[in-house]
C-alpha cells in the first residue's frame, strides 16, 4: 500500500498530503457552492456593482448583503488558489493520468466559472444562461472528488480484495452466542421473566433507528409548515413513524431469524434465541402496522398510504427481495430511509413538494455513504450471512471508493436543497463542517483500512446527518420566527 512517494514537490512530498490537499480543495469548491447559493437566494449580488472587487452602489440593499457578496467574492479567490495548487502538484507529481488530467480540466473549467461570474455581476444575471454559473461550480467539485477517489484507490486500494467463503460462526467464540444461548432460558421470577420478554419485543422494533428518522420527519415537517407547524401534527407524526419503524423492524426480525443465527452481531436478537414464537412476533409487527396507519389515518390519507409504504418497502421489498439477491441492496434500500421526509411533509401539507423530494434526495444518498462503513467493519458477518454486500462482493477498495462518490453526492443534493428552501447561514455551515468531518473520516479509511477506522467515518455519518437535520429545524422553525 503506497502512501508515500518522493515525486511530489514540496511542501507536499507524501500521497498523504496530496490526499489531505484534494480533499481541502473539495470541500473548498462545496463551501463557494453553499455561499454562492447563499447569494444567489439572497440576492446578495444586487450589493455589489463593480468586480473583481465589491463596492456598494449609491443605494446599496443592505449591509448583510454586500458581508454576503463580499465572502463569496473572498471564498472564491481563496478556493481559487486550492484549485490552481492542486492542478499544479497533480501536473509536477506522481499522479495516473486521468487523475492529472481531470484536476487541470477542474482548473480550466474555474477559470471559465469565475469569468461568468464576472460577467453576471457588471452586467446582471440576465447576461448569462441560467444555471450556467452552478452547473460549473457542480462540474467542478465532481471533478476534484473523482481524482480524490481515484487516487485513493491507486496509492491504497488492491486488484482483489473481495471475501474468500467465511468459516462458520463458531459458538465458543462469539460473544452473541453466548448472550443467545442465555436468552433462550428465561428467569424463573415472574417479573425478572416479564421484564426480559418486554425488553425482547422493544429490541424487535429496532429503537436505535427511530431518533435518526423520527429527525428526518420532523425536518419534512418544519419545511413545509414552519412556524406554523402544530403540536398535534408533531406527535400524530412522529407517533405513527415511531410504530410504523417497530412495524418494520419487527417484520424484519422475522423474516431474518434463520440467517440472524449465523452471524455474530445478530445473534442474540429474541427470535434467532426463540425467546420469541414467530406467531407472537407476527402478531406484534400486524398489531404496530394497524395502529400504526391509525394514526396517520388522523392526519390524513396520503400520510397513511407513505406510512404502509415505508412498512411493505422494508418488510417486503428491501429484507426478501434486495438484501439477500443484489449488492445494490443498501443503494435501493435507501428509498426506506427517504419515506419519513415524504411523510412530514405530507402530513402538513397533504401532497408531496419539491423541498420534500429534495430533502428525500439527501437521505436517499447518505444512506450508501453511511451503510458502507458498517458493511466494512461487519463483512465477515455479511459474508456468513450469505448477504451480498458491497464489501463481500465486490471488495473493500471498491466500497470505500463508493462511499467518496456518495458522500460528494449527498454533499451536492444538501446544495440542492438549500437552493430550493431558503434555509439560511446555520444549515450552510452545518452541512460544511460536519461534511468535512465525514469526507476527512473516509479519506482516513482508506489509508487504515481498520475496523476502527470503519467505525469511525460511520459515527461521523450519524453526526452528519444528525446535525443537518437539526440545523434544518432550528433554521425553519426558531430562526424564521417560531415561537417555540
Amino acid at each position: 500500500m503506497a502512501t508515500e512517494s518522493p515525486s511530489f514537490p514540496r511542501p507536499i512530498g507524501t500521497r498523504q498530503r496530496f490526499a489531505a490537499l484534494l480533499t481541502a480543495t473539495a470541500l473548498g469548491v462545496y463551501l463557494l457552492l453553499l455561499v454562492g447559493a447563499t447569494t444567489s437566494l439572497t440576492n446578495a449580488a444586487a450589493a455589489c456593482s463593480t468586480w473583481p472587487t465589491c463596492h456598494a452602489p449609491v443605494d446599496p440593499l443592505n449591509q448583510t448583503q454586500l458581508a454576503v457578496a463580499w465572502g463569496h467574492r473572498i471564498a472564491a479567490v481563496v478556493v481559487g488558489l486550492l484549485v490552481a495548487a492542486t492542478a499544479v502538484t497533480a501536473v509536477l507529481g506522481d499522479v495516473s493520468g486521468r487523475v492529472r488530467t481531470t484536476l487541470v480540466t477542474a482548473a480550466v473549467l474555474y477559470v471559465l466559472q469565475v469569468g461568468v461570474g464576472a460577467v453576471t455581476a457588471l452586467s446582471g444575471p440576465a447576461a448569462i444562461v441560467p444555471g450556467l454559473h452552478l452547473g460549473l461550480g457542480l462540474a467542478i467539485f465532481g471533478a476534484v472528488v473523482l481524482a480524490l477517489a481515484w487516487d485513493l484507490e491507486l496509492a491504497t486500494g488492491s486488484e482483489d480484495d473481495t471475501m474468500p467463503e467465511p468459516e462458520p460462526l463458531a459458538p465458543d467464540s462469539a460473544a452473541g452466542v453466548e448472550n443467545a444461548e442465555a436468552g433462550r432460558s428465561l428467569p424463573s421470577g415472574g417479573l425478572e421473566r416479564a421484564r426480559l420478554t418486554a425488553f425482547a419485543y422493544f429490541k424487535m422494533m429496532k429503537p436505535r433507528l427511530m431518533w435518526l428518522l423520527c429527525l428526518v420527519a420532523a425536518a419534512g415537517m418544519a419545511l413545509a409548515a414552519g412556524p406554523a407547524l402544530t403540536p398535534a401534527t408533531i406527535v400524530a407524526t412522529l407517533g405513527g413513524g415511531v410504530l410504523a419503524i417497530g412495524a418494520s423492524g419487527t417484520f424484519n426480525h422475522v423474516l431474518e431469524r434463520d440467517v440472524d443465527q449465523k452471524m455474530s452481531r445478530t445473534a442474540d436478537r429474541p427470535l434467532a434465541t426463540d425467546l420469541i414464537p414467530v406467531r407472537n412476533a407476527l402478531a406484534f409487527g400486524g398489531l404496530l402496522t394497524v395502529a400504526s396507519v391509525g394514526v396517520f389515518l388522523t392526519i390524513n390519507r396520503l400520510a397513511a398510504a407513505l406510512g404502509l409504504t415505508a412498512i411493505v418497502f422494508y418488510s417486503v421489498v428491501y429484507t426478501v427481495v434486495l438484501k439477500p439477491n443484489t449488492v445494490q441492496n443498501t443503494v435501493i434500500g435507501g428509498i426506506a430511509g427517504a419515506l419519513p421526509a415524504l411523510i412530514g411533509w405530507a402530513a402538513v401539507t397533504n401532497e408531496i413538494g419539491l423541498p420534500a423530494l429534495a430533502l428525500s434526495g439527501v437521505i436517499f444518498l447518505w444512506t450508501p455513504a453511511h451503510f458502507y462503513n458498517l458493511a466494512l467493519a461487519y463483512k465477515d458477518d455479511y459474508a456468513r450471512g450469505g448477504f451480498p454486500m458491497m464489501p463481500v462482493v465486490r471488495g473493500e477498495t471498491e466500497t470505500r471508493k463508493q462511499i467518496v462518490y456518495y458522500l460528494a453526492a449527498t454533499l451536492v443534493s444538501t446544495v440542492a436543497l438549500a437552493w430550493i428552501t431558503d434555509l439560511g447561514a446555520l444549515y450552510a455551515a452545518t452541512v460544511v463542517v460536519f461534511g468535512g468531518i465525514f469526507l476527512w473520516t473516509a479519506v482516513r479509511l482508506h489509508f487504515e483500512q481498520t475496523e476502527a477506522a470503519a467505525f469511525r467515518s460511520f459515527h461521523a455519518s450519524n453526526a452528519f446527518l444528525g446535525a443537518v437535520l437539526v440545523a434544518v429545524l432550528v433554521d425553519a422553525l426558531v430562526l424564521t420566527g417560531a415561537p417555540f
